[in-house]
């Protein structure tokens, strides 16, 4: 996907603020199209009643994400190579902390990505209802055109995503605008210029714990604030001052989103309707249908949001893998995810993004409301752990100021903290069990990962000279068949690497024939030319057993010579097309499978091919 990238051309594939918009903040501003209708969604069995405490719940959440926001400035300040949940939290509350912090950040940004993805489809499905039945088919097709633009590299991905990015800002900031004008135009009763879906009776009344509810759905409209934070190392110089510029842009407008869009469902009297059901149509397609109609503009701002909400998977594709790659140098995940690609890409962990998502999605038929209940949690505990670890990280720092930075930090862990016991108890029931098992189960796992790169270092670290104490000879070993090119090119190497061969043939009833190939066509040429002569070991398998006995024989010869290395050398014929591999049997795959599973230190094997000519 694109020539490839050398690694001086990093500098021309960083980016400014108006390419890190519809990088890092494509999540946290898509969010006001599906974070107002998961609390209003909840808020249905109220009727028209429930339309009029959304105002008062967004911004009880605005208010935390202002918090949030200047905690994550001094973040971006503290750690200007990138300050994830990951790298604050291990520095600064242990190893222990870290994984949990990027428990749950790798959960949320899967999440991410399928939210994201599913709430553009139902934006689409909400437009053109025909679609619905086919609802996972198109959420899939996204994930993959989202795959192979993110794999052209990070200056592409902006540019791609940077015209959908501010159209969709632009459309949403008219119908407010228009809206709002509207409301003061007619004293606050707007009439709609065509009629949205009515809302049912009141079926419930309002309760504590609805509330609470309501508002834990609500706070998925801040998943995605850490980004910018995460990906500092992305912007061009000045990089701590363009990534702080970048995350105030986001966050103003999101606010300004988020409040709007709350304002007009109040005054024209918009609530959510049944996502499964055949009438479903989004919070954002009714607030456009009542201000504006279902004209030109009603199709460009549904397709801008179709495109955007899409399109915001991408800040998990932005900062999957760079979270990946961190825990990886940690020995915590694989080393492959610290691998960078052709286009100077971590492209393990793009791929591992793709596959998780695919199958959620999957798992849970490209519905949004049915994924909503998994999300929120790891962003508030990846919120909670940074802010705590910069707690801890001034209070050691110190320096100028240092008292106030402590403060900003220790009223963001303590809100997010909050909430996120919140979120947790009232999504609980509702799915909220299955991340809750899933952070554990990633750290288990992780740990494990920590567990082998250990065993591995201790065995395999070495500072001393090269050890010749003892040296002794190789001990050689061929598989003899018959007589053939391919044997002959293994004995000629075996003679050169050692004057100790032997020729192990498994005999199932051809001795005699091998045994005169043997002495006509290896031991009278060797002696000619003045050489030891290698010892043909012949075994018996009357059940015509092949592999088995010549391990067996390895290993026992393994113990028999202790203190030297027995070099198996296998001779095999390598074709040219892959069709003519099922034309020939695979011992020799075989047998180098079973001593790579029964060796041990003093055993190595050799590949001699013979190649097919043309």
């Amino acid at each position: 996907m694109g020539r490839p990238l050398a690694n001086w051309e990093e500098s021309g594939e960083q980016i400014g603020p108006s390419a890190g918009i519809p990088i890092f903040g494509l999540d946290a501003l898509s969010s006001a199209a599906y974070g107002p209708e998961a609390a209003l969604t909840l808020l249905i069995p109220l009727g028209m009643v429930g339309v009029h405490y959304i105002l008062p719940v967004v911004a009880a959440i605005v208010a935390l994400l202002i918090i949030v926001y200047f905690s994550y400035c001094q973040t971006i300040e503290a750690y200007p190579h990138g300050g994830g949940s990951y790298t604050v939290a291990s520095e600064n509350l242990g190893d222990h902390a870290g994984l949990l912090a990027a428990a749950a950040l790798m959960i949320d940004y899967v999440l991410t990505a399928a939210v994201g993805i599913s709430a553009g489809v139902g934006a689409l499905v909400s437009a053109l209802p025909a679609l619905q039945p086919h609802t996972l088919g198109i959420c899939l097709l996204i994930l993959v055109l989202l795959s192979f633009v993110n794999i052209r590299g990070v200056r592409a991905t902006g540019v791609a995503f940077l015209i959908p990015t501010y159209l969709f800002v632009g459309c949403l900031l008219i119908i407010i605008v228009l809206g709002i004008f509207h409301v003061v135009v007619t004293g606050g009763h707007p009439v709609p210029v065509m009629a949205v879906p009515h809302l049912p009776p009141a079926t419930a009344m309002l309760t504590l714990w609805l509330l609470a509810k309501v508002f834990a759905s609500g706070c998925t409209a801040m998943t995605g604030v850490e980004a910018v934070s995460n990906g500092v190392m992305a912007f061009r110089e000045p990089t701590t001052a363009n990534a702080r510029r970048t995350l105030t842009i986001i966050i103003a407008l999101l606010i300004v989103l988020l409040l709007g869009i709350a304002f007009m469902c109040r005054a024209y009297g918009i609530g959510a309707t049944d996502p499964e059901g055949s009438a479903y149509q989004s919070v954002l397609s009714q607030l456009t249908t009542a201000v504006a109609g279902r004209g030109i503009f009603y199709y460009v701002t549904i397709g801008s949001i179709l495109l955007v909400l899409s399109l915001s998977a991408n800040t998990a594709f932005a900062d999957f893998p760079r979270l990946t790659r961190a825990v990886a140098k940690n020995d915590f995940l694989p080393h492959l995810f610290t691998d960078r690609g052709r286009r100077l890409l971590y492209s393990a962990g793009i791929y591992w993004l793709v596959f998780l998502t695919g199958g959620l999605l999957m798992l849970f038929g490209g519905v949004t409301d049915r994924l909503i209940p998994l999300y929120a949690i790891g962003a508030f505990l990846a919120f909670t752990l940074s802010q705590a670890g910069m707690v801890m990280h001034w209070k050691r720092k110190g320096g100028p100021g240092w008292q106030w930075k402590m403060l900003v930090n220790g009223v963001g862990a303590t809100a997010t903290g909050l909430t996120l016991l919140v979120v947790l108890v009232a999504k609980f029931a509702a799915g909220a069990w299955v991340t809750a098992l899933l952070i554990p189960a990633l750290i288990l796992l992780m740990s494990m990962v920590k567990r082998h790169y250990v065993r591995v270092n201790s065995q395999t670290e070495d500072d001393s000279p090269l050890d010749l104490k003892d040296f002794k000879p190789l001990f050689v070993i061929v598989p003899f068949d018959r007589w053939s090119r391919i044997t002959e090119k293994g004995i000629r190497f075996a003679l050169a690497l050692s004057h100790d061969v032997h020729a192990v043939h498994i005999d199932c009833g051809e001795h005699e024939e091998v045994n005169a190939a043997w002495q006509r066509n290896v031991v009278a040429p060797v002696q000619a030319a003045g050489l030891p002569v290698p010892d043909l070991v012949t075994l018996q398998s009357p059940y015509r057993v092949i592999i088995l006995p010549l391990v067996d024989y390895v290993l026992k010869m393994e113990q028999e010579q202790r203190g030297r290395t027995i070099a198996v050398v296998v001779p095999e014929l390598v074709v040219r097309h892959w069709w003519e591999y099922v034309m020939h049997n695979q011992r020799a795959q075989l047998l180098k499978l079973l001593l790579l599973v029964k060796g041990n230190q003093g055993i190595v094997v050799l590949n001699i091919p013979w190649y097919l000519q043309k």
